[in-house]
């Protein structure tokens, strides 16, 4: 049997086992031959789809060749149907990251591979161009970094969001964006634009006000005090925005609720939300390792906290419970959350979102947007 290392230095994950979805699942193992490395000792498979060591923690990325790049979703528990994700997998590598598992359905692991193996759809704004002249779509707000951030590390040299938003711009369609990057200021010519309209919001992720304990949970992602900085520049360039005070991990972070919310409303934030802390599939798996690496004291009453909050699992997937949860403890918290706000004079409800669909300027084939250039309906 080989041990977990301790700590991984500039990484969420502490492991890399095999997808769920995977026949066979390889483990490298200490013969005495050869010893194995810290990055070797947990690895789950010899090479991946791209060709590459698994125990090799650079990050690398691929062209994601999707037809489409518009999601739909009918989930009653988020105020839009509709999504972009510019990226699949992310360098931020944040532990309790709930898009984790959808990187199984590529044939890589949910672990470290989703911090260092990504994919970019490079032409996400032609399709979306084209997905957006479609004589069927009806203008809805969309989502863009909901998945993953679209404002990661590699977005500054792909530009792939920025692109996006130039788009959205062109047909003045309605926008939410969430992230926790800095990279977010570079296109606030683009987002002041769209606000003007009423046609976009951004969300700021501000999951706790401790230095150490963020810098653990987020490894590669804005400090807290720089994530204000972001909430204070965007409100002083006229653009509406909001903090998701996410996710809320039961005794862990959930005595951070009102400072998160003050600092939050003193930048000059106008709203916020929060989210419970969710532990879908390979995350059941991941996130106890990295509590014990990180909080090895802690481990058991954290686990036994969030068992609280899901009936007695680490997680629950039921709509309308799955971001709130269930129990004393998730009322708690819910409640001391809502208080906040009221205190600090920040909405909580979705309001916010009420952004104009009116505006929408269907693009045609040649790129203009122009109603003059348009071939108007019969009836």
């Amino acid at each position: 049997m080989f041990e977990l290392p301790k700590k991984r230095r500039g990484r969420g994950a502490q492991s890399n086992r095999s997808g769920r979805f995977e026949t066979l699942h390889k483990l490298d193992v200490d013969d005495g031959w050869h010893p194995l490395s810290s990055d070797q000792a947990d690895s789950s498979t010899a090479t991946d789809s791209y060709g590459e060591s698994v125990s090799s923690l650079r990050t690398q990325w691929r062209e994601d060749r999707a037809r489409h790049v518009i999601t739909t979703n009918q989930s009653p528990d988020v105020p839009f149907d509709r999504s972009v994700n510019p990226y699949r997998g992310c360098e931020h590598g944040c532990a309790y990251c709930f898009a984790r598992p959808s990187h199984t359905y590529l044939g890589h692991s949910a672990g470290l591979d989703f911090e260092r193996l990504l994919y970019a759809k490079v032409d996400a704004a032609a399709l979306l161009h084209k997905e957006l002249g479609n004589p069927l779509y009806q203008c809805r707000p969309i989502a863009i970094g909901v998945n993953t951030d679209a404002y990661q590390p590699l977005e500054k040299r792909l530009r792939i969001t920025r692109k996006i938003l130039e788009v959205l711009l062109a047909a003045e369609h309605p926008v939410y964006l969430i992230t926790k990057s800095s990279l977010i200021e570079r296109d606030i010519d683009l987002l002041q634009q769209l606000a003007a309209s009423n046609l976009v919001i951004v969300a700021i992720s501000i999951t706790s006000m401790d230095n150490e304990l963020s810098h653990r949970l987020e490894p590669r992602a804005a400090a807290p005090h720089r994530r204000l900085r972001i909430v204070r520049t965007l409100s002083e360039a006229g653009i509406p925005v909001r903090v998701s005070v996410s996710p809320v991990i039961p005794a862990l972070n959930e005595h951070e609720i009102d400072e998160i919310i003050a600092a939050s409303a003193c930048a000059g934030a106008g709203g916020a939300n929060a989210i419970l802390l969710r532990l879908p599939h390979e995350l059941a798996q991941l996130f106890p390792e990295w509590l014990e690496a990180h909080y090895p004291l802690k481990k058991a009453r954290v686990l036994k906290a969030i068992r609280s909050v899901r009936a007695g699992k680490l997680n629950d997937s039921h709509f309308t419970s799955r971001f709130t949860g269930q129990g004393p403890r998730a009322d708690l918290i819910r409640q001391r959350f809502e208080l906040a706000c009221r205190r600090h004079g920040l909405s909580c409800g979705r309001e916010l979102l009420a952004l104009d669909t009116t505006r929408f300027r269907a693009p045609n084939p040649s790129g203009c947007t122009s109603t003059r250039d348009r071939q108007i309906p019969l009836f």
